[in-house]
């Protein structure tokens, strides 16, 4: 069975910055495209990022690019999210996916499996 666990959510101030992390069970990163998403109060869920296991490729909304990043650890069975220079905007519930697709203009991609997520709060 496969387990997404996302940690490292919380209060954070404006310009500061988190780590989230998603750890895995029942499966590796070579099995999926890792990919982060997340939803705001009111908003629409949103593709923050994904990495392309097919060619290595690595996506990210525009409105994150340039402040976040994702990666892998060598074992595979974690991905992480470096969040920079956050901004109140970014608060949101934060999680993972196990994905059958990581493409550039994919903003709804197919996956098998979602964490529960973690929350991110961006505020003075």
């Amino acid at each position: 069975q496969l387990r997404l666990v996302e940690s490292g959510g919380g209060l954070v101030q404006p310009g500061g910055s988190l780590r989230l992390s998603c750890s895995i069970e029942g499966f590796t990163w070579d099995d999926y495209h890792p990919g982060w998403f997340r939803q705001g109060p009111g908003k629409e869920h949103e593709r923050v990022s994904c990495i392309s296991n097919t060619d290595g490729n690595i996506y990210y909304s525009d409105s994150v690019k340039g402040r976040f990043t994702i990666s892998k650890d060598n074992a595979k069975t974690t991905v992480y999210l470096q969040m920079n220079s956050l901004k109140p905007e970014d608060t949101a519930n934060y999680y993972c996916g196990a994905l059958y697709r990581c493409e550039k203009d994919l903003s709804n991609p197919p996956g098998r499996s979602w964490g529960q997520g973690t929350q991110v709060t961006v505020s003075s």
